[in-house]
């Protein structure tokens, strides 16, 4: 391992050194024929302002032929997603690659970050490294490689397991990275993560994500940051290759976890209403799909409406989001809520639908199933008839 790795978490990697020799070729390449047009004119008379010698024909072509024909190593600067700045200073780790983290990663990598990955099972980590990721075998191995780590798991104790467990985080990070937590975590853990961290000099973003794997293969995430806004200003470039719209949301450790909680509350109660329409009006004879396009064109039109009514409609209900995930989030929304006296009852309500989902075996379906449990008590299903 390089000297410059060791003592500095943001070294160029191969990509980034490129840059350098892009520059160490400009020098060859311009430098030169600068000189031969200032030789071939007289060099008072040629820098002279006002009195610029024209040069022979012959020596201009010469000249321009190396400038246009002369190779670059340039050429294999990566291609970046638009609107995205390649940021040299940047090595990046992902941990976690599954339904989100595998898309979120291949962003990275299409913007020029080659990622060192490591996962629970090996084949997602041999996968990306066809595609010019780096595998690792632990935690602390990405850590090692990385100046900015990202982690996206299922739950609290996988966070936890992979900062403090056995060829962990905590132990390897190197003073000055950063770690870019992406789960949707409990505000308390990501407080407990964050105080271990800045111990060892370590700074930290909870920057949990909505928008499902559509929105993290497309870069159209929203993301939702919380910790120290300098932090998230050095780290802006790459929350934007992976999100469209990445908002800061608070300073202390937990606000990014919070916000996301927040969204999953409205999320829930949405799917619960969108569900009740559509089996209300099921029950009392409507083709489903044109009560749908009645309601998409008037104040009832929601993100989830469009998104997830076709799933009710066809009766898919291939996981994006999960039941189990969500009923995760409620309950870390309700202890919340309890720790500040807020009062949630339809939170608590969309929770019980939940529970019914995966008492029935359907808990790793998507959350709109929450719509099956209202299609049993009515005795009705909400099926386009086309």
């Amino acid at each position: 391992m390089s000297i410059g790795l060791v003592m500095n978490p943001f070294a160029p990697n191969s990509r980034q050194r490129s840059w350098s020799s892009f520059i160490a070729w400009t020098e060859w390449v311009f430098i030169p024929p600068l000189y031969i047009l200032r030789a071939s004119c007289g060099e008072e008379r040629f820098w002279s302002p006002g009195r610029l010698k024209q040069p022979s024909k012959t020596m201009l072509i010469f000249t321009l032929s190396l400038m246009i024909f002369s190779g670059s190593p340039a050429a294999s600067a990566p291609e970046q997603p638009e609107g995205c700045g390649y940021m040299p200073e940047f090595r990046v780790g992902f941990i976690g690659l599954g339904l989100m983290g595998r898309p979120m990663t291949r962003r990275l990598m299409d913007a020029g970050y080659p990622a060192a990955v490591a996962n629970r099972s090996r084949p997602a980590v041999e996968a990306l490294a066809a595609e010019g990721a780096i595998a690792c075998d632990s935690p602390a191995e990405v850590a090692d490689r990385s100046g900015v780590v990202f982690t996206m798991l299922p739950d609290a104790p996988q966070v936890e397991e992979v900062v403090f467990g056995p060829d962990g985080l905590a132990a390897s990070m190197h003073e000055g990275s950063v770690l870019i937590d992406s789960t949707s975590n409990s505000p308390r853990s990501a407080e407990k993560v964050a105080a271990a961290l800045a111990g060892r000099g370590v700074e930290m973003l909870d920057a949990p994500v909505s928008g499902a794997p559509e929105g993290a293969e497309q870069g159209t995430l929203a993301i939702m940051a919380g910790g120290p806004k300098a932090t998230f200003e050095r780290c802006r470039s790459l929350l934007e290759i992976l999100g469209q719209k990445v908002v800061h949301v608070g300073e202390p450790p937990g606000s990014g976890c919070v916000a996301k909680l927040a969204n999953q509350i409205l999320v829930g109660l949405t799917f619960l209403g969108v569900g009740e329409a559509m089996v209300f009006g099921a029950k009392a004879g409507l083709d489903p799909a044109a009560l749908v396009e009645a309601m998409g064109a008037g104040l009832a039109r929601c993100g989830a409406l469009e998104v997830k009514a076709p799933k009710i409609l066809s009766g898919d209900f291939t996981p994006g989001g999960k039941v189990v995930t969500h009923t995760k989030d409620l309950r870390y929304a309700m202890e919340k809520a309890i720790e500040l006296n807020v009062p949630l009852p339809g939170t608590a309500l969309v929770a019980q639908m939940f529970s019914e989902l995966r008492a029935s075996g359907e808990g790793e379906l998507d959350h709109i199933a929450i719509v099956r449990t209202l299609e049993r008590m009515a005795r009705v299903e909400a099926r386009s008839k086309k």
